[in-house]
């Protein structure tokens, strides 16, 4: 980092940093719900209209990312191989997970003791989500047939992160063809990128608000009460996932050679935002560009991160296994370790559709628990009142999890320029420049593209 870098960033005075902005949102948001709960439950248009104008933007960021990506990567086989190693990866990653939530839940028994009666629970309460489960959650292929879209126009519509991937894939494929006669096109789509990340830029002086709306409408509606009543579950939950991300990711960091404490020190602002909202989406565009600013190939960026979102949750993978025992330890269900290896089997397929929007994994849960039809699904209403304060860990979890897998998969296919890694996470901003180190088929970066960082 130069010195005029390092003097430009220590006079951006404190309050002007998002991350401290969104932690002051957070803090305001807390106290807000907890001594004016009416006053906090209303806040929450505040949190969901910020997710809104995020998710707004996902779809043509996604497919605009891809194409320019592929477009310009050339070589069709070199797509074929990022694909198989990112899903092989997923798929290691969040078994991990699955198996590490297995073993806390056993040793710290959160539902131990809770001696429930599931004929006692009303299941009403949880009816909304266990007809979802049942619409959303078919067999596999179903869930293969459901990521062809019926129409272009309606993934889109709906913001199908799956289908819009597909379609992306194979439009950046075709014109990979053409070679140097779409060569304008792919540019301009380039130029039409840099514009939505522009509105990503602008939309993120937001997120403190959301932050604050989300929060106090949580704390509002559930209080903190909540919280010390399970404090046994959410310690589990915490625990496990903190545990996952500084042994299984840290490892996986040291492997890739750069440190997992710098790697989360560079998205602070995403990781607050993240719990601020219980929502991945709401940070996708940004991590996008901080991760190919910080050195990984578009190309990687735009398949790796947005197919995590849904094939590699590794805190909803934990949430699971933990949430599902400790059901099953509430209502006193005993579980053999051959019924346990079960529920882990579901759950490897189970947790794949889960995707990065709050509540979708109680929905997996729900989905889960009504394949087993041995734990009572009933036992779901135990989680209502906490599943909002666990829903920040796993999202938070997720958003570390999917971050790495790209920079590991980029690393795997030698796309990772660890000198800009280096250059970027210790303070410094990313000037990217054409045939400077890795080609990272991308435009320029300057100062404004990426938030202002201590």
């Amino acid at each position: 980092m130069s010195i005029e870098t390092a003097a430009s960033t220590a006079r951006v005075p404190l309050l002007r940093r998002l991350y401290v902005q969104v932690l002051i949102g957070i803090l305001l948001g807390v106290a807000l719900g907890h001594f004016y709960p009416a006053i906090g439950t209303d806040m929450k248009p505040l949190g969901d209209g910020f997710i809104k104008l995020i998710k707004m933007l996902l779809a043509p960021v996604i497919f605009a990312t891809i194409v320019v990506g592929i477009a310009r990567m050339g070589d069709l086989k070199e797509v074929g191989k990022v694909g198989a190693k990112a899903l092989l990866y997923f798929e290691v990653l969040s078994t991990l997970a699955l198996v590490v939530g297995l073993l806390v839940v056993n040793v710290i028994k959160p539902g131990v003791g809770m001696n429930v009666d599931p004929a006692a629970l009303d299941g009403k309460s949880i009816s909304a989500y266990t007809s979802m489960a049942e619409s959303q959650h078919t067999g596999a292929v179903d869930f293969l047939m459901n990521v062809i879209p019926k129409s272009v126009v309606g993934s889109f519509a709906e913001g199908n992160v799956l289908q819009i991937l597909l379609f992306a894939v194979l439009f950046g494929a075709a014109m990979s063809r053409f070679g140097d006669r779409v060569r304008p096109f792919i540019d301009m789509l380039d130029m039409f990128l840099q514009g939505m990340f522009g509105i990503v830029r602008m939309v993120m002086v937001l997120a403190p608000i959301g932050a604050f709306g989300a929060i106090a409408f949580t704390i509002g509606k559930y209080g903190i009460g909540s919280m010390a009543a399970y404090g046994k579950l959410i310690v589990a939950v915490y625990a496990t996932c903190a545990l996952f991300v500084l042994v299984v990711l840290g490892a996986v960091a040291r492997i890739c050679r750069i440190s997992i404490r710098s790697y989360l020190r560079y998205i602070r602002e995403e990781l607050l935002i993240t719990f601020g909202t219980a929502s991945t989406e709401s940070v996708l565009p940004q991590m996008m560009k901080k991760l190919e600013a910080a050195g990984c190939r578009k190309s990687i960026v735009g398949m790796v991160l947005p197919a995590g979102y849904t094939f590699n949750p590794d805190g909803t993978a934990i949430y699971l296994t933990i949430a599902a025992v400790f059901v099953a330890q509430a209502t006193n269900v005993p579980l053999s370790l051959s019924d346990q290896l079960v529920i882990l089997s579901v759950l490897m397929l189970t947790s794949k559709g889960s995707a990065g929007v709050a509540g979708a994994g109680f929905v997996t849960l729900a989905a889960t628990l009504g394949s087993l039809h041995t734990i009572p699904v009933a036992g779901l209403v135990l989680l209502l009142g906490v599943d909002r304060f666990l829903n920040e860990a796993r999202a938070i979890t997720n958003l570390i999890g999917n971050g790495l897998a790209t920079i590991a998969v980029a690393k795997w296919e030698g796309a990772f320029d660890e000198a800009r890694w280096h250059e970027v996470t210790g303070g410094g901003v990313a000037q990217a420049q054409a045939g400077d180190g890795l080609p990272m088929e991308s435009s320029p970066l300057t100062a404004g593209d990426l938030p202002v960082r201590s």
